[in-house]
């Protein structure tokens, strides 16, 4: 009896020897983005994703939101930022389940809901794109600090537009905790959005 008891108690010790690393291991992690120190309520919003469905972002708690803003006939930065939004999921596997990859038009113009739906089968038929009304967009874009400025041009894909183009990750209890420049290694964002999977409530 003496020897399945001590067993026992040394089985308990070892768990919670483990679990002391990985609490220290996760409070210690050096965040890859620029942190938001202590972490803001992410502004709540309601918009149409690709499908004509409401997406609420205060519905999406429990999961990590990688939020970015952009425009289906931008030429460069959206399809890059997109692409690493597709390498980001890749890398996390089944842990992508718990992660929401949201795009929010700056164009709500010419990114109509076909459009938008097009546009994402060309990375992830997962990914979120969204839209609303125009007087909605521009609260949305002055909550997070996103500037856009449309500039006329003589291209054929008329004009262009100029916009903030970092990416936003909001925790899993609605706190947005890290942004992120355009052209950040996707093996850094997994890092992170890994070290956020696994945060408790009470962090």
């Amino acid at each position: 009896m003496k020897s399945i008891l001590m067993i026992a108690i040394g089985a308990l010790i070892g768990l919670a020897a483990i679990l002391l690393v990985w609490q220290v291991s996760v409070r210690n992690y050096t965040y890859q983005g620029s942190l938001i120190d202590p972490p803001a309520e992410a502004a709540d919003f309601e918009l149409v994703d690709q499908d004509g469905q409401p997406f609420r972002l205060s519905d999406q708690q429990g999961k990590v939101v990688m939020i970015f803003f952009g425009y289906t006939n931008c030429p460069d930065v959206c399809p890059v930022t997109l692409s690493d939004f597709r390498r980001v999921k890749q890398q996390l596997g089944e842990q992508a389940e718990n992660v929401r990859f949201v795009y929010i038009t700056v164009d709500p113009e010419r990114d109509t809901q076909d459009r938008r739906k097009a546009y994402l089968l060309g990375f992830d038929p997962d990914f979120v794109g969204l839209s609303g009304e125009s007087e909605v967009l521009q609260q949305v874009w002055k909550d997070y600090g996103v500037l856009v400025e449309k500039q006329e041009t003589a291209s054929a894909a008329g004009y262009l537009i100029d916009h903030t183009a970092r990416v936003y990750a909001i925790d899993k209890q609605g706190n947005w905790r890290l942004t992120y420049p355009f052209g950040m290694e996707p093996e850094k964002i997994v890092s992170d959005v890994t070290h956020l999977l696994k945060e408790k409530a009470s962090q």
